[in-house]
């Protein structure tokens, strides 16, 4: 296996690096004063259309989508060191397209969408004309388990009547968002991974109401992680995505690429954290010398770096084998880095800020949202736990009987 980036992706990364450290990181300042100034804080920062203009004129637009016919072509390999340098900046994957859950709708869309589906939703969506929702998460139940969903879709001649309580439905709150992909129960008595569907649902829907914005750390703002309920809300049968009855496996074909995109963002998260902690390191002195010249700090400085190369080495393996073996041969080495990279972004905000003193707490720095961020992240996607039982039992599965019955030396 070869992990080295072709001419093409270093060209690439040097373009986004360009991009990232010109004009997506001096204006976070300029986002952060629009939203605020607006009082709204879902405010759609004009900012963010300007840098979205010029990075689409730079050619720097849909570089996640693998499917030539609608965005760059690339691999997982080749889209992860990009990936990681837009991570750099919580705004940054938004600027070039490539953002969640926008992303992975884009994805299932394109490949089980109706020549109609794709026109009406897909096209405007890899336009960056309008946002997208993906509504699967219920409160009343495990979000980790979506064998167990309770809302429901009845077919009535010829539409689809949904009744449900949805909650952190990210990206609803966005107001460019037009469209929720809904996981709702549409054949109960069916075995548990043939119960749900994914059924496109219009925003503007007589009968989807969103209640609130959750907040999420005592904060609410951004895209926001919605709660909806879905009464009586009705939609033609031509919405349904797929076949019906295929929920679950095109949630388990979204989440693939979903969770990796994740993870490669986490790692250029990390690194932005672990910038500002050496910033810090070498800046301010304490105690007779610069913190650089302190023990504690060194030791976490030097582990965040090998903890950093090892995640990125984990991703890398993970979308190399995305690419030549599939998403589900590759289901254990997601499994492995969703869980590694979310908890290393955490660990090395918190000595970044930890290093930074009171300032690290404050929002003169992007630490701790970066925190914020990455506490988040290992519950999206399934909570570290549920992955980390996967890996064991994919694990435990090579121990069979007749493989412990043999001698061994």
């Amino acid at each position: 296996m070869d992990f080295a980036y072709t001419d093409k992706v270093e060209r690439l990364r040097e373009q986004v690096r360009d991009f990232m450290e010109n004009r997506i990181i001096p204006a976070e300042p300029v986002h952060a004063e629009q939203v605020e100034a607006s009082g709204d804080p879902h405010f759609h920062a004009p900012i963010m259309e300007e840098l979205k203009a010029e990075a689409r004129g730079a050619g720097l637009w849909n570089l996640f989508l693998p499917l030539p016919e609608y965005g760059a072509g690339l691999t997982n390999l080749e889209y992860a060191p990009l990936a990681e340098i837009m991570g750099h900046s919580l705004i940054g994957s938004e600027v070039f397209n490539c953002s969640a859950p926008d992303t992975g709708n884009m994805e299932i869309l394109a490949e089980y969408g109706t020549t109609e589906q794709r026109e009406q939703w897909l096209a405007p969506l890899l336009e960056g004309k309008i946002r997208s929702c993906f509504s699967m998460t219920e409160p009343d139940v495990a979000g980790s388990d979506p064998t167990l969903l309770q809302a429901r879709a009845v077919r009535e001649e010829g539409e689809y009547v949904i009744n449900g309580h949805k909650w952190f439905t990210t990206n609803a709150a966005h107001p460019n968002a037009r469209i929720v992909i809904a996981m709702v129960v549409t054949n109960p008595d069916a075995p548990r991974h043939e119960r749900a569907s994914m059924i496109l649902v219009p925003m503007d829907t007589p009968g989807f109401r969103i209640a609130r914005a959750t907040p999420v750390f005592n904060k609410v703002g951004g895209e926001g992680h919605c709660e909806i309920f879905y009464e009586d809300c009705r939609v033609p049968v031509a919405n349904l995505l797929g076949e019906e009855g295929a929920g679950f496996a095109i949630a388990q074909a979204r989440l693939g690429p979903g969770r990796i995109h994740h993870c490669m963002r986490a790692i250029g998260g990390a690194e932005r954290a672990l910038e500002l902690m050496c910033r810090r390191a070498v800046s301010r002195y304490a105690h007779g010398g610069p913190l650089a010249d302190k023990g504690v700090i060194q030791d976490w400085i030097a582990n965040s770096r090998m903890e950093i190369d090892q995640a990125r080495l984990l991703v890398l393996y993970a979308a190399w084998k995305m690419d030549h073996f599939g998403k589900k041969e590759a289901r254990q080495e997601i499994s492995m880095v969703k869980t590694v990279a979310a908890n290393v972004f955490q660990r090395i905000c918190d000595r970044a800020i930890q290093a930074n003193g009171a300032l690290g707490v404050t929002n003169d720095t992007p630490l701790a949202n970066l925190w914020v961020y990455a506490r988040y992240l290992r519950l999206g996607d399934g909570p570290d736990e549920v992955h980390n039982m996967g890996v064991a039992r994919r694990e435990l599965r090579k121990y069979d009987a007749a493989s412990l019955a043999k001698p061994t030396n």
